[in-house]
């Protein structure tokens, strides 16, 4: 009867010590990249993005007035990537350091993450038509290349961009997650870690699984087909037209042209079409049983995609903009009156513990470079 017991008791330890509580996924590769990617990559994107399209928003407020179709969608474009650039920041670093800013600051910088992605890749598809239409159809160009039709379309192409965010803007969340690391710790570890700092997300919460299932594949979804497909297939479309058109005129600038277009195209493909492809498998296959080593690798491409991604905004200003002759004009006026106005405001106050000759001769030499350059006035 005894052994009988021990038997059993033998076997009871054997199936409590067999049983393993296995954690959500670390992701530590992922997390590694992300350490790299987010600090310096992103901040050398935000740098050079909003140089690019500040110039181009400085250049039509001061310098080249929004005279054509063309001006009113270059304007629009760079007020969206310079919008995108300016929260892309805050959202790194509310990322790498949990989500510190609070639910207003979740809502209102995904959201408008999202309401640029939309109305920038759109506005780069009104381009494409907008130059079908100047070099394809130059006859009827004149009647559908107005300044207030374009206005109106630029209008559209924003309400559209907020409508396609509603979901971002109602179903993300700022919470702290229940699945965390002391579910998964012993009795000791909890207690040692009930004094630290709750960490919270920004990510979509939803209060039943119906909407959880809608909203996680309609969003994805609708950013593949409105974000890359719909404006790739206006661009492909267009510039196909264009290009045929500009082979069968005999103009001697006409390969610098179709070289531009090609470049365009190129660019699009290059920076979106990775991330996209990438995207399209992570929905496809959401709902999927992974081992925990490959939901790592895909996070690790969608973060390098996302990034490449993330470059267009900093090239979209020397493609579509300071590609031009008359652009790169005004970029020049720019540089030139800014090097005047340093020279004038900065260099006496850095001088000014200098000997007295010194600053009079600096300051005769501002005084002669300021009448010779022309003035930028705010």
């Amino acid at each position: 009867m005894d052994t009988d017991t021990d038997f059993f008791e033998d076997e009871y330890d054997n199936y409590n010590y067999s049983y393993e509580v296995i954690g959500p996924c670390s992701h530590q590769n992922n997390h590694s990249v992300e350490m790299v990617i987010g600090p310096y990559i992103h901040s050398i994107i935000c740098i050079l993005g909003f140089v690019g399209n500040s110039l181009v928003i400085i250049t039509y407020a001061f310098y080249k007035r929004t005279k054509s179709m063309t001006d009113v969608y270059l304007l629009n474009v760079a007020i969206a990537d310079l919008l995108f650039v300016v929260s892309l920041p805050l959202i790194v670093y509310n990322e790498t350091t949990s989500w510190s800013m609070g639910p207003v600051a979740c809502k209102l910088l995904r959201g408008s993450y999202s309401v640029n992605l939309y109305s920038g890749m759109l506005l780069l598809a009104c381009i494409s038509t907008d130059r079908y239409i100047a070099i394809v159809q130059a006859r009827r160009s004149f009647r559908l290349r107005s300044l207030p039709y374009s206005r109106v379309m630029c209008a559209i192409v924003w309400v559209f961009a907020l409508l396609l965010s509603v979901p971002t803007f109602n179903y993300y969340q700022w919470y702290e997650p229940s699945h965390n690391i002391e579910n998964f710790m012993t009795e000791p570890q909890v207690n040692a870690t009930t004094t630290s700092r709750p960490e919270y997300v920004c990510e979509f919460r939803f209060t039943d699984n119906t909407t959880a299932l809608r909203t996680k594949v309609a969003v994805p979804s609708i950013q593949l087909a409105v974000g890359f497909f719909l404006p790739l297939l206006v661009m492909v479309v267009c510039y196909s037209c264009i290009i045929v058109t500009l082979m069968r005129a005999r103009n001697f600038q006409r390969h610098k042209a179709v070289r531009v277009v090609l470049a365009v195209v190129a660019v699009f493909i290059v920076c979106h079409l990775p991330y996209n492809v990438t995207l399209l498998y992570d929905t496809a296959h959401m709902f999927e049983e992974q081992w925990c080593e490959e939901a790592d690798a895909l996070q690790v491409a969608k973060t390098v995609t996302q990034t490449i991604a993330y470059l267009h905004c900093c090239l979209n200003p020397v493609l579509y903009a300071f590609v031009g002759v008359n652009f790169r004009n005004h970029f020049r006026r720019i540089v030139r009156d800014l090097w005047c106005l340093g020279k004038k405001y900065i260099a006496p106050r850095r001088f000014s513990r200098v000997t007295s000759e010194m600053y009079v001769s600096t300051r005769r030499s501002v005084d002669k470079s300021s009448e010779n350059g022309s003035s930028f006035t705010m």
